[in-house]
């Protein structure tokens, strides 16, 4: 289990890494919105512990943003202990919060209660497995058919997207924001490219009982039977 510490101020920051190492979780640090939220696309959080004032974007903001696209777990931090503020994490989509000064052993507790709520299925996230076809989080391992396959970075970070979320259409330019970059700057068809490749790939391998298909005028999307 990997937790995402947030928290501007370095001592804090430290403070719960700290207890979360203790308490046998790897853990992830950000200091801004902005690098919680390129790390919760790019890593496999299980948790995140998400402070509410932080520079570049807010916690509240960063909460919005990753309730677009993704359920884990959001453990907000207040240092007012606001009626406002509780109530506004718990509206946007945070599933519980604690407030400054804390006792690291009761956020702890607090992230270990959140995480026993959520279904055994969602906790077992080692491997994704759809059709004849598994995909392990752990060591980037892809397997068709019980036989490896060779994949790049790219084709196996947009093959974990769509397995991730299966039946959503992801446009273009999302999975360009997504797994190139907002700065990208190069060919603009470098996503067809890759989802050509990957597609090719995977077919080539034996894939059944699942496809990445073309949305036409949308995008692509995953199709399969877990």
């Amino acid at each position: 289990m990997r937790l995402l510490i947030a928290d501007d101020n370095k001592d804090i920051r430290d403070i719960l890494v700290a207890a979360a190492e203790a308490s046998d979780f790897e853990t992830v640090a950000a200091a801004n919105g902005k690098e919680v939220l390129d790390l919760v696309k790019q890593d496999n959080i299980s948790l995140l512990l998400l402070d509410v004032m932080m520079p570049i974007m807010d916690g509240f903001s960063v909460c919005r943003e990753i309730r677009k696209s993704s359920d884990v777990p959001i453990i907000m931090i207040t240092a007012r202990g606001e009626d406002y503020d509780r109530i506004m994490g718990l509206e946007i989509g945070a599933d519980d919060y604690v407030v400054k000064p804390f006792s690291p052993l009761e956020v702890m507790a607090r992230v270990k209660a959140v995480l026993r709520r959520l279904p055994k299925e969602e906790m077992d996230k080692s491997k994704i497995a759809v059709g004849n076809l598994l995909l392990f989080k752990d060591n980037g391992e892809v397997q068709i058919g019980g036989k490896a396959i060779s994949l790049t970075r790219k084709e196996y970070d947009l093959l974990y997207l769509f397995l991730s979320h299966p039946q959503r259409v992801f446009s273009r330019d999302e999975l360009l924001d997504r797994l190139w970059g907002y700065e990208y700057t190069g060919d603009l068809r470098t996503v067809d490219t890759h989802i050509r490749r990957l597609r090719a790939k995977l077919t080539e391998a034996g894939l059944a009982g699942a496809a990445l298909t073309t949305v036409w005028g949308r995008g692509y999307q995953w199709e399969g039977t877990e």
